[in-house]
């Protein structure tokens, strides 16, 4: 028999898809009733972001990073899904999406950049291989940050050169990757070596619900007050995040089994495949210019449609995925 969980923060990681709904719908209620706060917790987004990827990353040791990179066949997989199969359905679905160019830089931002932090809950709620997919997390934020660029000259054209600089994307990478993972390297090596290093990252860690929370709260309240006369542009493409959540399933499913992974890791590929990285890459949209600062909006609607997906996912990928139908992979796979 289960115990019930005791403690804020424990009953904060038993009930996290509720305490993440709610995060957003809050955020949503104080954008719509405080619009002119939005600008000032707009700039709390890089912060409070970068916190929360410090955490993800300081439960990744470095030695099961070296270790993830010799998993071969999980890793290829995790990139097949993320960085062939998803800019093929993108590509698909590109033609039809509205034809304003913010909408569309926003949808292409999104949906082009594998999650990385709340994939890692979403996935071990419903069975797949939060193990493989946390050591993973470092990998995937690097490529998706070297690609990213080249899919959106491939599929915007030249004229992108002209509103896109370079500058966020270095900033974004610097800010939310290399920094954090420098520290959270550092804090585990003093965690390896003083009890007060090993204090400090158990105190630490059990921030991730918290900061994750407020990460949400802060990007959609400071989003809703952007959205005016935009909202039927950012509605036009709920459907289309709705379809890529319908086919991702079963692609990542499909991926999986060409790869011949057991059902923890299959599980894993599909959520890596679904879940797309709109906390990281809004920083990236905020810092396009004013005329499509609506790319920004579409890129949390997204968040908002996701996890609502999520909730589905965590209940019906190991409907997908049954234990007892996967094929068996050896170990290290």
């Amino acid at each position: 028999m289960s115990q019930e969980p005791s403690g804020l923060v424990e009953r904060m990681e038993h009930h996290q898809i509720a305490v993440y709904l709610g995060a957003m719908a809050a955020g949503a209620l104080v954008g719509w009733a405080a619009p002119y706060a939005g600008p000032g917790l707009e700039h709390a987004i890089n912060p409070v972001l970068g916190a929360l990827l410090f955490v993800t990353f300081l439960q990744v040791p470095a030695a099961e990073l070296l270790r993830s990179l010799r998993a071969g066949r999980f890793l290829s997989a995790a990139l097949v899904v993320s960085f062939v199969v998803v800019p093929l359905v993108v590509a698909a679905m590109f033609v039809f999406l509205p034809a304003d160019q913010a909408v569309r830089i926003g949808v292409l931002l999104v949906l082009l950049c594998p999650c990385v932090d709340y994939v890692i809950v979403f996935s071990g709620l419903a069975g797949g291989s939060s193990r493989r997919l946390l050591a993973a997390t470092p990998l995937l934020l690097v490529v998706q940050m070297l690609l990213l660029p080249g899919f959106l000259y491939l599929f915007m054209g030249s004229e992108l050169a002209d509103i896109v600089e370079v500058g966020p994307f270095v900033e974004a990478f610097l800010v939310l990757i290399a920094i954090p993972l420098a520290l959270a390297w550092t804090v585990q090596a003093w965690a390896a070596r003083r009890p007060a290093g090993q204090k400090v990252s158990d105190a630490a860690t059990t921030t991730m619900v918290p900061l994750m929370a407020a990460t949400l709260f802060v990007v959609v309240a400071s989003q809703v007050p952007k959205l005016g006369d935009s909202l039927a542009d950012v509605a036009a493409v709920i459907p289309f995040y709705a379809a890529f959540l319908i086919v991702m399933a079963f692609a990542g499913k499909a991926v999986a089994r060409m790869f011949r992974l057991d059902a923890a890791a299959s599980r894993a590929v599909v959520f890596t495949g679904a879940t797309r990285n709109s906390l990281v890459v809004l920083p990236l949209a905020l810092a396009l210019p004013d005329a499509l600062s609506v790319a920004a909006v579409v890129v949390v609607t997204q968040t908002l449609v996701e996890v609502l997906g999520m909730v589905a996912y965590v209940r019906l990928v190991p409907r997908l995925i049954p234990a007892d139908t996967a094929v068996a992979a050896p170990v290290g796979s």
